[in-house]
């Protein structure tokens, strides 16, 4: 595709993207957008020109502050909205081509979370990752738990404390246990990024019923990047024998634009072969693991950035159809809006390592930043940006960032 608006060659919002998201300009009304280049398209005005009468979307929709009530409209609505715009960026007598109030410039409006998250589903699906940890904490020559080969390992989230990216994150407190004497109440000594991607759900399935991994990308609208931020000598003594609680809870953040699962579709690439094979219910057909380049750079008080990880997506072992399925099995229904967090996203080399627990490997290593200060886990004032793209064949869509600063703690 060519394109008459000038976007420059390496943005991650070419005319093969166009993500949806939630924006304010001046005047701070909070409206449905797009992305094209380093503007944002105004849905609003396109649809007053005529462009989208086909699907009858209803004209509130447009300057609705959450994308849900549109996503709700499914696929047929928010798949042909979308390609119709394609096609007029495209098209060299296109209606917008001389409208100067259907493009504003990035750096005049403010991002907002896209949507209302009713319930988070966070999964373990990086066999690098949770062999990583298995080793750490349990039994180097078997590291992963019986089940983990079995079924997507997955446990429910806070969605409360899910923000958009820039919103700073203030160091959590909970319960700590010092080796040597009773749990303290105290700020995290350990707090970690990690690198994930979230499944944004688009598609409602009633309470009962169950969704097969060939009906399962039907449920799914689109990607963000996810930093599922968490704090680990909290962690560490909370979960047994429930799991992560306040370690996690406190903060998550995703970035402002929901990739749509169909700008994806030339990434798509084989995943890993799973050994012992699954039950009936997780097999699936194609390729469904997505090749994109993943970042992780920390940024410090004097604004010096060091890339500390490289990974991407495709190492999943477990799949996003899979985890659908998974979640649904027992009957549990879906729901607009429901993000699924992939787990943390790690690769075969360290530095491809999707957390800092496991690029010091526990606080036993020290990670070197380019201002020349060493890490075990984040400080005060550090900032932690997340950067996710897909580039083929001369085709890129990406993510943009996800990104937040490190506040202390609030005072007890």
């Amino acid at each position: 595709m060519k394109s008459w608006k000038e976007v420059y060659a390496d943005s991650d919002f070419s005319i093969y993207n166009l993500p949806w998201g939630i924006y304010s300009g001046p005047d701070g009304r909070k409206q449905m957008g797009m992305r094209i280049g380093d503007e944002v398209i105004n849905l609003g005005y396109v649809a007053s020109l005529g462009i989208l009468d086909e699907y009858k979307v209803p004209t509130t929709i447009w300057y609705r502050d959450q994308l849900n009530d549109f996503i709700a409209l499914g696929k047929k609505t928010t798949s042909g909205v979308r390609n119709i715009i394609q096609q007029e960026l495209c098209n060299d007598r296109s209606k917008l081509k001389d409208k100067a109030q259907a493009f504003i410039p990035m750096d005049s409006v403010t991002m907002h979370m896209p949507l209302i998250v009713g319930d988070y589903t966070d999964f373990y699906s990086s066999i690098e990752h949770a062999t990583n940890v298995g080793k750490m904490f349990r039994d180097p020559e078997n590291a992963l738990l019986p089940n983990w080969k079995h079924l997507p390992v997955g446990y429910h989230g806070r969605a409360s404390s899910i923000v958009v990216s820039g919103t700073d994150i203030h160091r959590p407190i909970g319960q700590i246990k010092p080796p040597d004497s009773a749990p303290i109440l105290s700020p995290t000594q350990r707090l970690d990024f990690e690198l994930e991607m979230g499944t944004i759900i688009g598609k409602q399935s009633s309470l009962g019923s169950r969704v097969s991994t060939d009906k399962a990308r039907d449920y799914i609208f689109g990607m963000v990047i996810f930093n599922d931020w968490s704090a680990r000598d909290i962690q560490k003594w909370e979960y047994v024998p429930l799991g992560p609680f306040l370690g996690k809870s406190f903060a998550s953040s995703i970035s402002p634009w929901i990739v749509p699962i169909e700008a994806l579709e030339h990434f798509k690439v084989q995943g890993p072969d799973q050994e012992p094979p699954v039950l009936d219910y997780l097999k699936y057909k194609g390729d469904h693991n997505y090749d994109l380049h993943l970042e992780v750079i920390i940024r410090t008080k004097e604004n010096i950035d060091t890339v500390v990880c490289r990974s991407n997506f495709k190492y999943m072992y477990w799949n996003m159809l899979q985890q659908v399925a998974h979640h649904t099995v027992n009957g549990c229904n879906l729901n607009v809006g429901d993000i699924m967090a992939s787990g943390t996203i790690s690769g075969k080399d360290i530095d491809s390592y999707g957390s800092m627990l496991e690029l010091s490997w526990g606080g036993k290593n020290f990670i070197q930043l380019n201002d020349g200060t060493q890490r075990t886990f984040l400080e005060n004032g550090d900032t932690v940006i997340m950067r996710a793209y897909g580039d083929k064949n001369g085709v890129k869509v990406g993510f943009g960032s996800v990104k937040g600063k490190v506040l202390e703690a609030m005072p007890l």
